[in-house]
């Protein structure tokens, strides 16, 4: 009897023959049969506001060739890399990108918080110090004398960065003025990722519809006591928004509420100096493609285009798919299961004025050095 417990206790929750079906393994085939366009590059120039090339890349130049050519075949302009951290990092970065292909690249700042204390003693940070954020603005100044174009300010701040007696940096914490400020009188913008998706905020339980995928990362969850609501960090870097309007300021992945374009609306309404980009959120927007479509001609001049990159090609096409076609229910990623929900998508074809302003005008409006690239890109070549 024990043994043949343990045998029906160890078969593969495969699905098969009976058994019962991990979500872990579902991946399930479709079997519609409706059109499907091959895009293999943009309809019109495009600038990628959100790339991490120090990161990603790790300052290999093979990797950043290849990367430029795969830019070319998609009829990438300019990408933007969200990586230069204050201090040698952002030299380094520069040098690198800039050898060989300053016209394709323009390079935000990152503040460093830490400077030079113990990752693991908050209170030896450099923000503890005063006039920490007079300094920073200083640097983003001479950052700026280098042809730095923004601020990126990353989901750490407000999950993660601490206070000595332990508590969470809070993002509105009015010791960051200066940094806001600084950014409105130099006039570069700030793009700023708070919060995550709402499902992180939640239970890890059967009616959370990213189960699969914080099941693979539990890390990634933000649920309990330990960390403010969802809500309290939205509001909080609103807040900011409001109180440096001559600032303008960059909602990462749809400000993170790709979720409910309802309240987005409300938040684009109310801030004119807040602009929103789509990296790794059009699993979420192509799921509900008729609001979106309509929020996307609606706040056509507040939008820009952004990925999250580097990504394979395949993931990239699906972007071009989801802005310019009509395609119903096709992948969101080229992974297999797919990263971000276990569900397809659908094109919301955009007319080509709002794609035109949401792949690259829009940016050229808004960030310095981003025009006359495209311009370049744009002339005949010889």
């Amino acid at each position: 009897m024990t043994t043949n417990s343990t045998a029906v206790a160890t078969l593969p929750l495969d699905g098969c023959d009976g058994r019962e079906l991990s979500v872990r393994s579902f991946d399930p085939v479709p079997q519609l049969k409706v059109k499907s366009t091959p895009l293999t590059q943009a309809k019109f120039p495009v600038v990628n506001v959100h790339t991490h090339l120090f990161y990603r890349l790790r300052q290999n130049e093979q990797a950043l060739d290849d990367f430029v050519s795969e830019m070319d075949r998609n009829n990438i302009a300019v990408c933007v890399s969200l990586d230069g951290k204050l201090g040698s990092q952002l030299d380094e970065h520069l040098k690198q990108l800039w050898k060989r292909h300053r016209d394709r690249f323009v390079v935000f700042a990152n503040v460093d918080w830490q400077g030079d204390g113990a990752e693991d003693d908050p209170a030896t940070w450099a923000c503890q110090r005063p006039g920490f954020a007079e300094r920073t603005a200083v640097q983003l100044r001479a950052a700026v004398e280098q042809g730095v174009s923004g601020l990126k300010i990353f989901k750490r701040f407000g999950l993660g960065y601490r206070n000595p007696d332990g508590s969470l940096i809070e993002i509105d914490d009015p010791r960051w003025d200066p940094i806001w400020a600084a950014c409105g009188e130099l006039g570069i913008p700030v793009i700023i990722h708070t919060s995550d998706p709402a499902a992180f905020f939640e239970p890890i339980d059967a009616d959370n519809e990213r189960w699969e995928e914080l099941s693979r990362h539990p890390d990634w969850s933000f649920y309990g006591d330990g960390y403010p609501s969802r809500k309290q960090l939205l509001d909080a870097r609103n807040r900011i928004i409001a109180r440096h309007p001559q600032t303008q300021f960059i909602g990462a992945h749809m400000a993170n509420n790709a979720e409910d374009l309802a309240t987005l609306s409300q938040w684009l309404d109310e801030y004119p100096n807040l602009w929103v980009e789509p990296a790794s959120r059009i699993s979420e927007l192509g799921r509900q493609p008729y609001t979106s479509r309509d929020f996307f001609i609606r706040y056509a001049d507040r939008i820009m285009f952004g990925t999250d990159g580097p990504w394979p090609a395949q993931r990239l096409r699906y972007y071009w798919r989801f802005l310019e076609s009509r395609d119903e229910y096709f992948p969101y990623s080229e992974k297999s299961p797919p990263p971000q929900g276990l569900w397809r998508i659908y094109g919301i074809h955009l007319p080509d004025e709002v794609l035109k302003k949401i792949y690259h005008e829009n940016a050229a409006r808004l960030i310095p050095g981003v025009r006359e690239r495209v311009e370049k890109w744009q002339q005949p070549q010889p």
